[in-house]
């Protein structure tokens, strides 16, 4: 099991104002994170105080997905899982990386689902990642970028089996973490949606404690 970063340029390229985001009058965090959790038009396309704030296809991940490919040594015919897809564009940018690629995503949002890359919109469906409706050892490559932390403990346990029972050797998991004080409170204030608050120690406990064997980063809000 290996760190390996690949969504620090994309994570702070984004500026964020922590303390705006607890203390805005129109959606102050308890019901920005309620819409936030319903993973519908306000989380994908509405407004930035609840999510994305317009989720659209701009290539930002092109990037990933050749770090991904040249990591993993992705070829013509290989399969590839992303758990938490949100709408496709990762997946879509991989079969630019790697033509002949087979993708597969799952997502427990419908609309981003129904709003996704319409290329790769036939490959996505709605599952949980607690119960991936995929056989063992089905994929080359499994990815999970920023998800994971949205499950509570009981599903995160049941989530990290099931990517290690459909995957075959090479699995890559992104989570938010934090290192110290001023990285957790500015977690706490900026996300809406995460149920597991985790530093480094605790998620390096929970990937042992499920035998997950592939790789991971994490996301830090410095």
């Amino acid at each position: 099991m290996a760190y390996i970063d690949l969504l620090s340029p994309i994570h702070k390229s984004t500026k964020r104002d922590y303390i705006q985001r607890v203390t805005d009058p129109e959606f102050p965090k308890a019901k920005a994170a309620d819409l936030a959790k319903k993973f519908d038009y306000d989380y994908w396309d509405g407004d930035r105080r609840i999510g994305y704030g317009g989720y659209k296809y701009d290539g930002r991940w092109r990037k990933v997905a050749d770090e991904l490919a040249r990591q993993y040594q992705l070829k013509s015919g290989d399969k590839v899982l992303d758990v938490g897809c949100g709408k496709g564009f990762l997946l879509y940018d991989l079969t630019q990386s790697v033509p002949g690629l087979e993708v597969g995503g799952i997502d427990i949002s419908q609309y981003g689902l129904e709003h996704s890359k319409e290329e790769v919109r036939p490959f996505l469906q709605l599952a949980n990642a607690n119960q991936l409706p995929f056989k063992d050892h089905s994929f080359d490559l499994i990815i999970s970028i920023n998800t994971l932390h949205n499950l509570h403990c009981y599903d995160l346990d049941s989530a990290l089996r099931e990517i290690e029972r459909v995957g075959k050797k090479n699995k890559y998991i992104v989570v938010e973490s934090y290192r110290n004080e001023n990285e957790k409170a500015n977690l706490l204030y900026w996300q809406l949606t995460c149920e597991s608050f985790c530093a480094p120690q605790e998620w390096d406990w929970w990937f042992k404690h499920c035998n997950y064997k592939g790789d991971h980063s994490f996301i830090y809000f410095e």
